[in-house]
C-alpha cells in the first residue's frame, strides 16, 4: 500500500489554489489565446484500490504548491512535420512525464477523455488535455527537484477527502477528474469505460455566490451562459467552499 500523501499542515502555510478569484465574469480587456497543453494521468491498481500518481509543484511557481498530474505546455518541437496537434499533445504529455518525473512511457496508449480551458480571466491560461494511461510494471518516479517537489501515488477518493481537510490543494480540473477516477474500482474498468466515452470539454465559465463561495460552471448549467449560479435549473458545476468542493452534473 502506497504511504499516503504528506498533510500541508505538516510542510508550512496552506498554499493559495484559487485560480478564478480576478473576477465574475470574462474580462472585457482583451487576453491572448489559451496556451496549448497537455497532461497525462498515470493509473496502477495497488491492495488500496486504483491509484493515481500525482506530483506536488515548487510553491515558488505558477499553480505552485498545488497537487497535479505530469503535465505542461505544448511545445513546437512536440508537433511532427505534418502539424497535427493530437500527436503533438500526446508527445508533450509524454516528455512531460519524463521531465518531471523520469518517466519513459510510449504515448501511443494514451487516451484523452477531457480538455479544459480556463476563463478568460487572467493574461496567461492554459487549454489542457487530459489523457488517461496505464503506468508501467516496476515504474520509479525520480522527480526533477526543481519544477516538481514532491510525488506520490494516491488513491483518488482519497485525494478528495485530503483536500476537504485542507491537507492538500487541488484546483478544479484536478478535482473532477479525481471524482471521476473514484467512479472506477480499477485501471481496467476506468480504461474500458473510456473505450465508450467521448471526449469532455470544458469550457470554464465562474461566479461567486452570496456566501462567496467559488462556482465554476460548464456548458448545460442553467448559468453557463449568463455567468450567473443563481439561475434555477440543470447543474454542471463545481462549488468551492473553504470545507469542501460540491459537484453537480444532472447530466451523468
Amino acid at each position: 500500500m502506497s504511504n499516503p500523501i504528506k498533510p500541508e499542515s505538516e510542510k508550512g502555510t496552506a498554499i493559495d489554489a484559487d485560480i478564478y478569484k480576478t473576477s465574475n465574469k470574462q474580462s472585457d480587456e482583451e487576453v491572448p489565446p489559451a496556451i496549448p497543453a497537455a497532461t497525462v494521468v498515470l493509473l496502477k491498481d495497488t491492495d488500496n484500490g486504483m491509484e493515481v500518481l500525482m506530483l506536488r509543484k515548487n510553491p515558488e511557481i505558477g499553480f505552485g504548491g498545488m497537487w497535479v498530474f505530469p503535465g505542461g505546455r505544448i511545445d513546437p518541437e512536440d508537433y511532427p512535420a505534418d502539424g497535427d496537434a493530437k500527436v503533438a499533445a500526446r508527445t508533450a504529455a509524454a516528455r512531460e512525464a519524463r521531465e518531471e518525473a523520469g518517466i519513459t512511457i510510449d504515448s501511443q496508449y494514451f487516451v484523452q477523455f477531457s480538455q479544459w480551458t480556463p476563463p478568460a480571466i487572467t493574461q496567461k491560461r492554459f487549454k489542457t488535455a487530459f489523457f488517461a494511461a496505464r503506468a508501467p510494471d516496476q515504474l520509479e518516479i525520480s522527480i526533477d527537484g526543481q519544477e516538481i517537489h514532491e510525488h506520490q501515488w494516491v488513491n483518488p477518493a482519497q485525494a478528495i477527502k485530503m483536500r476537504d481537510k485542507g491537507e492538500i490543494d487541488l484546483v478544479a480540473p484536478t478535482w473532477v477528474t479525481l471524482n471521476t477516477l473514484s467512479k472506477h474500482a480499477t485501471v481496467d474498468l476506468f480504461l474500458q469505460h473510456l473505450e465508450s466515452a467521448t471526449v469532455r470539454e470544458y469550457q470554464t465559465h465562474m461566479n461567486r455566490a452570496e456566501s462567496a463561495d467559488r462556482i465554476v460552471m460548464w456548458a448545460g448549467d442553467a448559468g453557463y451562459e449568463s455567468w450567473d449560479a443563481s439561475v434555477e435549473g440543470p447543474r454542471h458545476r463545481l462549488t468551492m467552499t473553504s470545507e469542501r468542493f460540491i459537484f453537480e452534473d444532472t447530466f451523468e
